[in-house]
């Protein structure tokens, strides 16, 4: 995936924001919180990190074209970075991108959410009902 189709990506999802900071770094917010991060070395090869479960944290670091993400995963935090842009591998990167984009929402207050759009009634279950990107 090259960094404009990531972009592109990261902005087809509902109520996200686009800033670049951090030198060159593409940062995709939801809610004023950061869900992906892209980046290009000197070497113009892609970088791109995301939010990730504990369970996909602990699976993808390893993956060969996977490692946990620069500052973020030595931290503690479950962000992890990929670094082979393979186009095999672009399918899994959106998935990915998704699954952090609804880790963060789902960390925003249900207010946050609701002003943002985000928010659906809850079911009859009572859970929250955030869309599917």
């Amino acid at each position: 995936m090259t960094v404009d189709e990531f972009n592109h990506f990261c902005q087809s999802l509902p109520a996200t924001t686009y800033v670049q900071q951090w030198g060159a770094s593409h940062v995709w917010k939801v809610g004023g919180k950061v869900f992906a991060i892209g980046s290009s070395s000197a070497s113009k090869v892609a970088a791109y990190t995301f939010k990730t479960t504990d369970n996909n944290f602990h699976f993808l670091g390893e993956i060969d074209g996977y490692r946990p993400a620069p500052y973020f995963g030595s931290r503690g935090m479950k962000w992890i970075q990929q670094f082979d842009n393979a186009p095999s591998k672009d399918e899994d990167l959106r998935y990915y991108l998704s699954q952090s984009y609804r880790l963060v929402c789902l960390g925003l207050t249900i207010a946050m959410r609701r002003q943002l759009g985000l928010e659906q009634p809850p079911t009859k279950e009572g859970s929250s009902n955030i869309p599917e990107p």
